[in-house]
């Protein structure tokens, strides 16, 4: 059903999907910059499957879904997976539902890191790959939040840089609806990140987190303004989407 969104109706650019099939089948945390609630995870789903089957950078040929990975999660904030009927469908396909320490409900909050959150990612993590946001929102250029790193330290796991674009401008803020035809989505997909689990400080590992996603403060000197308003007149696909 998903299928002509990323390969019909718009087109995704992949690349360094080859290393996909080279990682173990469990203990593997995919890191992400987010732009859409639900849009993000479902192509990351297909370039994944695509990948494990054997194509390279390319979901040509939906088939490769016949005989799909089925231990992928991704970690979400539960009040998004109970917004509607086809979120509550979603919950069911991989989702690993924690509430949110800072944020509820469009206000802000401050409150204790839920454990059974911690332990069921940990459960997730122990089956097989988990795909997570760190910065916890669709905003660009937000804080990575410490428990992701956090996460990092304590589990252990492989940790896979992802960059997306495009998804923006190609669908509403959930995801769910195509906003704009024709938009070049990409995503890259990185190598492992380097990480000394038992020396680096999580301020660390949250600083290798915001430059692996290309989120950290810096790459905002890289372009300027007036270029980024220019390209968004043009429609013109980039790589740091607002």
């Amino acid at each position: 059903m998903t299928h002509r969104r990323y390969r019909g109706f718009n087109k995704l650019k992949i690349e360094g999907s080859e290393i996909i099939k080279s990682l173990p089948d469990k203990n593997v945390l995919f890191i992400s910059n987010h732009q859409t609630y639900f849009a993000d995870v479902v192509a990351m789903l297909h370039v994944f499957n695509a990948s494990l089957s054997g194509r390279i950078d390319s979901i040509k040929n939906v088939g490769y879904l016949w005989k799909p990975k089925l231990n992928i999660y991704y970690v979400a904030a539960k009040e998004t997976m109970k917004s509607g009927i086809l979120p509550r469908i979603l919950a069911y396909a991989g989702s690993v539902s924690i509430e949110r320490t800072w944020r509820e409900n469009g206000m802000n909050i401050n409150r204790q890191v839920k454990m059974s959150d911690i332990s069921n990612i940990g459960v997730a993590l122990n089956d097989g790959w988990v795909i997570t946001f760190p910065q916890g929102t669709t905003k660009p250029f937000k804080p990575v939040r410490k428990g992701t790193a956090h996460l990092i330290k304590h589990f252990k796991p492989k940790v896979i840089p992802i960059v997306i674009d495009g998804f923006r401008r190609s669908f509403d803020k959930k995801g769910l609806m195509i906003k704009k035809r024709g938009i070049l989505q990409s995503m890259i997909i990185k190598n492992p990140l380097e990480i000394d689990y038992d020396n680096d400080s999580v301020e660390s590992i949250m600083e290798k987190i915001e430059y692996a996603i290309e989120q950290h403060p810096s790459f905002l000197k890289v372009i300027p303004e007036e270029v980024l308003k220019a390209k968004e007149k043009l429609n013109v696909t980039r790589q740091w989407d607002f």
